[in-house]
């Protein structure tokens, strides 16, 4: 029997893949899933694209928990040899409440590391996000952040989401450092997470380029994020597991920067038939229509600026090559 790996929030578009890629490489996966259903839905969805398709009924298991109850989470680290966390809420529109995002995403953490350590499991990857790592001053001389940067929950560009996966990220290190100095942990910081689902349920991230392809917009908001392929998101989880060096460490996932209109014009050139935005819109345009649509509004602090994340680390470190953002955006596209 090969080493057992705990996947949480296993139903969702980046842990797909990395069950996928785990059960490639021999290990016993154990998901969890809020609703027994969603855990054959996993098993589905991984099952034709794996090199050995018996090995989703063979090697992976569900329990059902839930990031805000205590119930369950014994049973689930219980035989584990190491846990990648990814369970997280991300929505594209930001709740009234902030509550809503940050009290599941911090007591989470907190619940998953807490029931990890008192089963004696040392290992732990955590799916945080460059949104932790980018809302805050640029430090001078520098053009593009990395793992040293921390974002500022209180930076005018900081949305309930940026705050949650901001505070979840440093409650683990915290955690780590004061009650469990034993545990290696290591965290991996994602841009905007694009490439082909396992399936057809789509993600918050994918549901952009949707709305990209639908033409819903005759313009874009300009604005620019880091991106990365999923395939290369799941490949940094399963590196750092493999790599005990990688413990104590924040791995930028980013294969580079693309402004709204940038994806609009790769998405066009691929599909000139359909009414895609290629123009970027004038800011007071925006400032409007955010009085209406809550995906825009999130973004209104960070109009004119592109977000920059180095993935130095994550090439040197984990010998990462990425996929380019344009080809992880047609690919996501195709699929669609």
């Amino acid at each position: 029997m090969g080493k057992v790996v705990l996947v949480t929030g296993a139903s969702g578009f980046i842990a797909k893949h990395i069950v996928k890629q785990l059960l490639d490489g021999g290990y016993e996966v154990r998901g969890t899933v809020r609703r027994a259903e969603r855990g054959e839905e996993v098993r589905d969805a991984v099952r034709p694209h794996l090199s050995d398709p018996a090995r989703a009924d063979e090697c992976l298991t569900f329990v059902v928990v839930d990031l805000e109850e205590d119930a369950g989470w014994d049973a689930a680290v219980a035989g584990v040899d190491a846990v990648i966390h990814t369970a997280s809420p991300f929505p594209i529109a930001q709740p009234k409440d902030e509550s809503v995002l940050i009290r599941p995403a911090v007591e989470g953490t907190f619940r998953v590391l807490r029931a990890a350590h008192e089963a004696g499991v040392g290992r732990v990857v955590l799916t945080s996000s460059t949104v932790a790592v980018v809302h805050c001053e640029l430090p001078e001389g520098r053009d593009a952040f990395d793992e040293r940067d921390w974002s500022d929950p209180e930076h005018r560009s900081c949305t309930p989401y940026v705050k949650s996966k901001t505070l979840a990220e440093q409650a683990a290190w915290e955690y780590v450092t004061d009650v469990a100095p034993g545990m290696a942990l290591t965290a991996i910081n994602p841009g905007f997470v694009v490439g082909p689902p396992l399936d057809d349920e789509l993600g918050s991230s994918t549901s952009l380029v949707v709305r990209l392809l639908s033409g819903k917009d005759p313009m874009l908001p300009r604005y620019g994020i880091p991106v990365v392929d999923v395939r290369d998101v799941a490949q940094m989880h399963v590196r750092s597991l493999e790599r005990p060096e990688t413990a104590g460490r924040r791995y930028v996932g980013a294969a580079g920067s693309m402004w709204m209109a940038e994806m609009g014009s790769v998405l066009k050139a691929a599909y000139p038939e359909r009414r895609i935005a290629t123009r970027n819109a004038p800011t007071v345009a925006m400032w409007l229509l955010a009085l209406f649509d809550g995906e825009v509004r999130s973004i209104l602090h960070s109009l004119g600026s592109i977000e920059r994340a180095s993935n130095a680390r994550a090439v040197e470190e984990l010998e990462m090559s990425f996929i380019p953002p344009d080809q992880a955006l047609r690919d996501t596209a195709e699929h669609l």
